[in-house]
């Protein structure tokens, strides 16, 4: 009985990574911006968190640092994308190529360090609870934030006038445009939101997730994040249960080697990867759903003057 409440627990730790990343690229789409340099701004913001940890012993001031970092690279590419209208597929390969190089560059003296230990982030009586206080109760704050967050980001982009202006300028940024709405500067907004999600993300792995820096260790979690955004039509709801269904998929290697079952390791790695692409291509069966989820303009430049 412990160990399945082991493993839930640790598909919501696992899931929530997923989760942060993937509704701020869902922020980015709904704005008509596709930014491929997920993988790259999370190693980036990875390390800069666990830097700032190491150094401030401050777990808050490695979050925000890692949101700063994500936030600046987001700010670079939305610049590129929006001013210089390069194309968005490229650059944001080009942004996580260089993420990932500079983090292995600026993460070298860090390899070795050690950040203080997590105290327990239990709830009193909740978390003793049977199964359901050690899968539920005993998790880090930012695990129930990124559920408030999901909810919050619905009705923002539902029920507010601000959530409409957004999707209008992902459906149509030319008739935004028209309206007097300042097209480039909200893409930018969206932009740079995102980036400090998937900032937060990358700060929530070294940090708490796995305490530690190490070359690549994102390990294709922002590429994922990306697939998620797809897999959910751009609905966060969707998102978050799919976060939850891809870290139990990555979660289920570690139990199954837990209670014995003689699977080569390789096989169990290669599971997330194997499940992403299952669903993806499940999905691309039926393109006519994703086209009505998805904005019209997405990864289309827009000119102010045509």
């Amino acid at each position: 009985m412990d160990s399945y409440a082991l493993l839930i627990a640790a598909t919501l730790n696992a899931g929530t990574v997923l989760a942060i990343a993937s509704l701020g690229l869902l922020i980015n789409e709904k704005a008509g911006i596709v930014n491929l340099g997920a993988e790259g701004m999370m190693l980036c913001a990875a390390i800069a968190g666990f830097a700032t940890v190491v150094h401030t012993g401050s777990d808050t001031m490695g979050f925000l640092s890692g949101m700063l970092a994500g936030a600046l690279m987001a700010a670079v590419f939305g610049g590129l994308v929006i001013w210089l209208n390069t194309n968005q597929y490229a650059t944001g390969l080009a942004l996580s190529l260089f993420g990932g190089g500079f983090s292995a560059f600026a993460g070298i003296a860090y390899v070795q360090e050690r950040i203080p230990e997590r105290h327990s982030y239990a709830i009193p009586l909740l978390s003793d609870i049977p199964l359901v206080g050690p899968a539920f109760f005993r998790q880090h704050p930012l695990v129930y934030l990124t559920v408030v967050f999901a909810a919050v980001l619905i009705w923002f982009l539902y029920r507010t006038r601000a959530g409409l202006i957004l999707r209008s300028v992902g459906e149509s940024p030319e008739s935004a445009h028209a309206l007097g709405y300042r097209v480039r500067w909200i893409r930018l907004g969206a932009v740079v939101v995102g980036g400090a999600l998937c900032g937060l993300a990358g700060a929530y792995i070294s940090i708490i997730y796995t305490p530690l820096w190490v070359e690549g260790m994102v390990a294709g979690k922002g590429w994922i994040a990306l697939a998620l955004t797809t897999f959910a039509t751009l609905r966060p709801a969707r998102v978050l249960l799919g976060a939850y269904l891809f870290g139990g998929v990555t979660m289920l290697q570690f139990h199954l080697q837990g209670i014995g079952v003689e699977v080569p390791s390789q096989f169990l790695s290669m599971l997330p990867y194997l499940a992403t692409i299952a669903v993806l291509a499940l999905i691309s069966r039926n393109p006519r759903w994703i086209r009505i989820n998805m904005p019209a303009a997405i990864g289309k430049p827009f000119y102010p003057g045509s």
